[in-house]
């Protein structure tokens, strides 16, 4: 018997109780299943939609245990890509929405769905980072990979205070970029600036739409976590050859612009998906993370750990704003 936190349906409510649950409960994970005793997961804004029943987050069958992330120790797997004792990441491809994800002491995960825990990190330390800091980190990758290096200019975050968009600052501030960090919490803005940030704008410069199709070229790139406006502005002020890693629609999910940025500037939009991101690129992003930051940081970054048993609660904080930083759940405790 384990402990889980499992979301229910009984009468078109969605209820969350931590049950005790047999591995005969859990869905088998098809030819290649790993079984995994996770040791820490995390609470994104994801997963406090889904646990208080909001924003159609869960696409699955209930009953259901959420967790878009998990960490943990390889118990068994069917799979040559593991063995028993082996350490392991779980994020994206729809765990804790179609599948069962990581609010739970034991788990079933296809090894497809697995990357390793680089040696750097630790179990907490990835769960610190979670989605949110992974997703940064290939977004950060992806306007390395065009040429937007720290001598070339500012580079601003956008939604900055979010999860992935602090995070975002703290790896290019951790990399010597001159970060703008771009909220609309003010109480956020010494969080930033402790994370990295050299100065800090509100999040009204950008949300209401560029003025004209190509405005004065301030930015050598961006990290957009609202989409929207915002990006709209974003893609009209950026330098010639400038590049805009995009994984947010927080601001929208329509963008109206025209092609000349793209034409007469030779922009890059650049799509980050960190839900379906192949393993290579997965294994790659998280390397790098371990390297770039340092366990002050992740111990910066970790705003509260909690249990089980109070992940229901604490999600209302998350959606409420009123949690600055990452969340940890020790799924043991």
């Amino acid at each position: 018997m384990f402990d889980a936190l499992v979301l229910d349906r009984p009468n078109g409510a969605v209820t969350a109780d931590v049950r005790p649950l047999t591995l005969d409960e859990v869905p088998d994970a098809g030819d290649d299943e790993v079984r995994v005793e996770v040791l820490y997961s995390s609470l994104n804004y994801k997963d406090a939609l889904a646990v208080t029943g909001q924003g159609n987050i869960i696409r699955g069958d209930y009953p259901i245990v959420p967790g878009i992330d998990l960490v943990g120790r390889v118990m068994e797997s069917a799979s040559d890509a593991f063995e028993e004792g082996d350490r392991v990441i779980g994020t994206g491809w729809q765990l804790g929405e179609v599948d069962w994800g990581g609010y739970t002491q034991r788990a079933k995960v296809p090894a497809r769905k697995l990357v390793p825990l680089p040696e750097a990190l630790s179990p907490k330390q990835a769960m610190v980072a979670g989605t949110a800091g992974f997703t940064a980190m290939l977004s950060v990758l992806a306007l390395q990979e065009h040429a937007v290096t720290p001598d070339r200019g500012e580079v601003v975050v956008t939604g900055a205070s979010g999860g992935a968009g602090s995070m975002a600052v703290s790896l290019l501030g951790n990399l010597e970029y001159d970060v703008v960090a771009s909220t609309g919490s003010e109480e956020a803005h010494e969080y930033l600036r402790g994370r990295g940030a050299s100065r800090i704008i509100s999040r009204s410069e950008f949300e209401h739409g560029p003025d004209r199709p190509m405005a004065s070229g301030q930015w050598a790139g961006a990290i957009d976590a609202v989409g929207g406006q915002t990006l709209a502005t974003l893609i009209a002020q950026l330098q010639r050859h400038g590049s805009i890693a995009s994984f947010g629609n927080a601001g929208g999910y329509e963008l109206h612009t025209t092609v000349l940025p793209f034409i007469l500037r030779g922009i890059n939009l650049l799509g980050i998906d960190s839900n379906t991101c192949p393993n290579n690129r997965r294994q790659t992003a998280w390397e790098r993370l371990a390297e770039i930051l340092s366990d002050e940081d992740f111990e910066q970054m970790t705003a509260r750990t909690i249990a089980l048993d109070e992940i229901a609660s604490v999600s209302h904080e998350v959606l409420d704003g009123a949690i600055r930083g990452r969340v940890v759940v020790d799924v043991q405790s």
